[in-house]
């Protein structure tokens, strides 16, 4: 068993770069769904990093556990999978809104317990529904750039049961060398850093409810839940209202330079919270400065990276985002589908999530939960006595 400073770099950064590889196209689609400029863009990643290496770094070193945060994957991929949205600003409005909602969530206990209260079943069919959108994405590409997508979705089947962390990025790097290979990297741009671009945010009502609110929700349900659910897993008792805090803080001021929410990590933490980061469990939580400083790097280079990835053609892209949600999407599915009482009403929220329609202006997700609450209030209401 691995211990020392080695194994806990090690974890770090393995935790980073899984965390990175098959994810920063996600956050790519999502700010192209808005509206971003390439400089907008870059802030957004800028900002996420460093929202992320400060949360980790703070809490880790305040409470002396392993307490790893993250951009919230599921939330990028609800952005990109949002239409109707007029504009950055009008989604950096959702951003704020949905900030707030995270810190009153840390200031009022109630809330936090309401929002425990949805059935897991409903908030896993919503999830599932915004992911599905984004995997078959990746199949659409496939008429028009089969050499390219094929050899990546199998070399993803079997790197997932190799290797699973980093599954995500081998596909990354070998879709790269294979793009390059059949000629469809563009020319690739000089190492810059990044400049954070201050962006005012627009009130747009719409948009407000049918973003702000279900990225709140989906922030709440599939990152920072999960993320408790691991640290308690380990031994660790983190304090849950100063952890939503201090990560709906750093989203509400990130909100600002165009980056969404940041939240607690589930998969990475997982990485850096378990003996092979250190066979002492009161010595893991120096992963998270570690973690911190890698993120910071990524931080100070988001523009170099968001112009690396635009080199790269959409149909890789798709490809790495759709295979890195996969299992994310399965694990949400079978959720959802588990409970026998609320099967249908999991099943409808799917459904209108995956659907993609825009009701007043409000997007999918939003009206997806609504679906599915409905039917759950109405079984419970209209179910027999003794059943």
């Amino acid at each position: 068993m691995k211990s020392g400073w080695v194994s806990l770099a090690s974890a770090a950064l393995v935790a980073t770069v899984a965390g990175v590889g098959g994810t920063l196209p996600v956050i790519l689609a999502a700010a192209q769904a808005v509206g971003a400029t390439p400089a907008e863009a870059s802030s957004w990643v800028s900002g996420l990093a460093l929202a992320t290496a400060v949360g980790a770094l703070v809490l880790s070193l305040r409470y002396r556990m392993p307490i790893i945060t993250a951009w919230s994957t599921p939330g990028a991929a609800l952005i990109a999978s949002t239409t109707g949205v007029p504009g950055i600003r009008a989604a950096v409005g959702a951003f704020v809104v949905a900030a707030a909602l995270i810190l009153l969530t840390a200031a009022l206990r109630p809330l936090g317990r309401l929002i425990e209260r949805i059935p897991a079943s409903i908030a896993a069919a919503m999830l599932a529904g915004i992911l599905l959108r984004l995997v078959v994405a990746m199949i659409d590409h496939v008429p028009g750039a089969a050499p390219l997508v094929l050899p990546l979705i199998v070399l993803f089947l079997v790197a997932r049961r190799l290797v699973p962390t980093l599954a995500s990025l081998i596909v990354l790097a070998a879709g790269g060398l294979l793009a390059w290979s059949l000629g469809l990297v563009k020319p690739l741009p000089p190492i810059a850093l990044s400049n954070l671009e201050l962006l005012t945010p627009a009130w747009d009502v719409a948009t407000l409810i049918g973003l702000g609110v279900p990225l709140y929700l989906v922030t709440m349900a599939s990152q920072n839940l999960p993320g408790f659910a691991v640290l308690r897993a380990s031994g660790y008792h983190p304090p849950t209202q100063p952890v939503l805090a201090v990560t709906g803080a750093l989203s509400f001021v990130t909100a600002f330079v165009g980056a969404h929410t940041s939240n607690l990590a589930a998969i990475s933490a997982a990485l850096c919270t378990g003996p092979d980061a250190h066979s002492d469990p009161a010595q893991r939580w120096k992963t998270g400065p570690l973690y911190a400083l890698w993120w910071a790097i990524i931080g100070l280079f988001g523009a170099s990276l968001v112009g690396l990835f635009a080199a790269l053609p959409p149909a890789l892209l798709a490809t790495v985002a759709g295979t890195a949600l996969l299992g994310s999407m399965a694990g949400a599915m079978g959720t959802a589908l588990t409970s026998d009482r609320d099967r249908f009403a999991a099943a409808g929220t799917l459904a209108v999530t995956a659907s993609g329609v825009t009701l007043l202006g409000v997007g999918s997700a939003f009206w997806g939960l609504c679906f599915g609450l409905i039917v759950v209030a109405l079984d419970r209401l209209l179910e027999r006595p003794g059943r």
